[in-house]
C-alpha cells in the first residue's frame, strides 16, 4: 500500500472514531455558526486535530490545509494534505447519519492520494493516482450509461451562494425531466464517492471548497469518471462549481447546463 494512503486511512479512521463517539451524545456537542446555515462544531475541530496529529507523526514537514484551521504550513510546500474533518456537518448536527471524513494528498499541484471515510457505515473509499479506486477492498467503477434517461443524479443546493439560486433552479428544471430521479444527501464528498461506486450516475453542485472536492475528485476519476466545471473545463477546484459522472453523463449534464449559466457560473 502507498505509505501516504496508509497514513491517510489511519487518520480518517481515528477521526471517524472521534465523530462517532460524539454522535451518540449529540446534546453535548457545541455548535456555532460560520454563516447562514453553515455550522461548525467542537467535533469538527477535534476531528481535524486528530487528523493533523496522525499526519504530523509521519510527515512533520508537510503542509496541511484544513477546513477549520486553515493552512498549517510545513517546510515542505510540495506536499499538501487537504482535509475536511466532517463533511456533512449539518446532517451530523441534526442526527442524520450521512457524513464523512475527507483527506487528499497533493504533490506539486496534483492529487496523488485520496480517502473518504463514512464512519456510520464503516465504508472507506480510497484512490492512488494511476492505481484505481476502491471501496474497502473492492475495486470501483462508474456506471456505463449512454444518456441521462434512467439515471440518478446527485446535487446540492447552493445555500452558501444564494445569488445563483435562479440559475440553479433553471438547471434543476432542465435536468430533472431528463433523468429518473435526483438526490440531495448533504455531503459532497460522499456524493462524489457514490458516483465512483456507481450508486449515483452523476453529480453537480455550486460553490464548493477545495476540501469538499479534492479527495472525491481523484476517487471519481480513478473509477473511470469525468470531472469538470460547469463549462466543461477543469477550473472546479478554484470556482467550486463541479460536474462529475460517467463520461457520457458528465457531457450531457454540461451540455444541458451551459445555456442556463449566469456570468458568475461561467468561471
Amino acid at each position: 500500500m502507498h505509505p501516504m494512503l496508509t497514513i491517510a486511512t489511519r487518520a480518517a479512521r481515528a477521526a471517524g472514531q472521534t465523530i462517532m463517539r460524539a454522535y451518540t451524545e449529540l446534546d453535548r456537542v457545541e455548535v456555532s455558526s460560520k454563516g447562514i446555515n453553515d455550522f461548525v462544531t467542537s467535533v469538527d475541530k477535534e476531528a481535524e486535530a486528530t487528523i493533523t496529529y496522525q499526519i504530523r507523526k509521519s510527515y512533520p514537514d508537510h503542509t496541511i490545509v484544513g477546513e477549520e484551521d486553515g493552512e498549517n504550513r510545513g517546510d515542505n510546500k510540495d506536499y499538501v494534505w487537504i482535509v475536511d474533518p466532517l463533511d456533512g456537518t449539518n446532517n451530523f448536527v441534526r442526527g442524520i447519519p450521512h457524513f464523512a471524513v475527507s483527506i487528499a494528498v497533493q504533490y506539486k499541484g496534483k492529487i496523488e492520494v485520496a480517502v473518504i471515510y463514512d464512519p456510520v457505515r464503516e465504508e472507506l473509499f480510497s484512490a492512488v493516482r494511476g492505481k484505481g479506486a476502491k471501496l474497502n477492498e473492492f475495486r470501483l467503477r462508474v456506471t456505463n450509461v449512454n444518456d441521462l434517461s434512467n439515471t440518478i443524479i446527485g446535487t446540492g443546493f447552493p445555500f452558501k451562494a444564494r445569488q445563483h439560486t435562479e440559475s440553479y433552479m433553471a438547471i434543476l428544471g432542465e435536468v430533472f425531466p431528463q433523468c429518473a430521479d435526483l438526490r440531495r444527501a448533504g455531503s459532497a464528498a460522499l456524493d462524489l464517492a457514490y458516483v465512483a461506486a456507481g450508486r449515483l450516475d452523476g453529480f453537480f453542485e455550486i460553490g464548493l471548497k477545495p476540501w469538499d472536492i479534492a479527495a472525491g475528485d481523484l476517487i471519481c476519476r480513478e473509477a473511470g469518471g469525468t470531472v469538470t466545471d460547469f463549462m466543461g473545463a477543469h477550473n472546479y477546484m478554484t470556482s467550486g462549481n463541479i460536474v462529475a459522472g460517467s463520461p457520457k453523463v458528465t457531457t450531457q449534464l454540461v451540455k444541458t447546463m451551459r445555456p442556463l449559466l449566469n456570468d458568475g457560473l461561467k468561471r
